[in-house]
């Protein structure tokens, strides 16, 4: 069996990527960038996704029997949503193409959990309340998919915070504070999140790729790991692995730090705490995850058994 992923040279679309290989299923990685393993070059084709004449005739040229769209800017730094046209005029090329190709029975276009903002549990599929531009072109591109409704079974994913080996920022900003031994708990107000480590996402994606899919009421996927992980913890686990234990700081120490950079912030001076930053790390944010388990119920990997992957992987890199 033939799979497309675009994007195959981000942090999950690598693994994902590296997974199917080793499976030995024929693969195309669509990316503008090199792969970040050197044994993928061979598989990697270079295209931007906002170039519809480029990718259409990569994709079928290829002709794929199932397309994994992850092209995307994930960072949150945007201006305009010019900024994130992958995410828009790139989903909006693929299910153009996607409905020429005969051959396709599986379409999975990747969004995110950010088409609402933390902390919000979204009452239905088309329930959005982004607060950034990223989070917006992610509206946008679902709304297409419902608009431009694939002749071929569909699904929509969205990835939670998902972290592990060959992972970037933001996530691994978390893995190297409290590896340099700069991260602190924060009074007793730690908070719980939907988290998902690599391998268990890329088990889920896995599994909604080759399950049926056909329920309109249910086309959309949260990828995390379930329970939802309480950061406290977290951190103990990764400081544990590194040998020693985290320091806490009452919490109204934090908020005067807190009050302190939003002040450097608006003279143009960054402060690594900001009244921001310190409700991000005090406000639970738990996704529904229940569609996802109810196909993909055996995550293969523990969480701490993904900090030690990840630490080492770390080491080597």
């Amino acid at each position: 069996m033939k799979i497309l992923i675009t994007g195959g040279s981000g942090f999950i679309g690598t693994n994902m990527v590296e997974y199917y290989r080793e499976k030995g299923f024929d693969i195309v990685s669509i990316d503008r960038r090199e792969p970040k393993i050197p044994s993928h070059k061979d598989l990697w084709v270079k295209c931007d996704v906002t170039n519809y004449q480029a990718l259409r005739e990569a994709v079928r040229r290829f002709a794929p029997d199932f397309i994994v769209n992850m092209a995307a800017k994930t960072e949150l730094d945007g201006k305009t949503l010019h900024d994130y046209d992958a995410s828009i005029t790139g989903v909006e090329n693929i299910l153009k193409i996607a409905s020429e190709l005969k051959s396709l029975k599986k379409l999975l276009i990747t969004s995110s959990m950010l088409v609402c903002h933390r902390g919000y549990v979204p009452k239905g599929q088309h329930d959005y309340t982004p607060t950034t531009l990223y989070g917006e072109s992610k509206v946008k591109a679902e709304e297409l998919v419902w608009k431009y409704r694939p002749k071929c079974d569909w699904a929509i994913l969205r990835p939670t915070s998902i972290w592990g080996p060959w992972f970037g920022t933001p996530y691994r900003n978390f893995f190297d504070v409290v590896k340099a031994r700069r991260y602190v708990h924060t009074g007793h107000k730690a908070c719980t999140k939907t988290y998902g480590y690599i391998d268990n996402a890329i088990y889920q994606i896995d599994r909604i790729l080759f399950t049926p899919t056909t329920d309109e009421d249910n086309k959309v996927f949260y990828i995390g790991d379930m329970p939802p992980v309480n950061i406290e913890e977290w951190a103990n686990e990764i400081a544990g692995e590194l040998g020693y234990t985290i320091p806490r700081i009452p919490y109204w120490v934090m908020r005067i730090a807190a009050l302190f950079g939003d002040l450097m912030a608006s003279v143009g001076i960054r402060f690594p705490m900001t009244s921001f930053r310190l409700k991000n790390m005090t406000t639970d944010n738990i996704m529904p995850l229940e569609n996802t388990m109810a196909i993909a119920p055996d995550l293969p990997v523990d969480r701490l058994t993904g900090v030690k992957r990840t630490l080492e992987w770390m080491v080597r890199t």
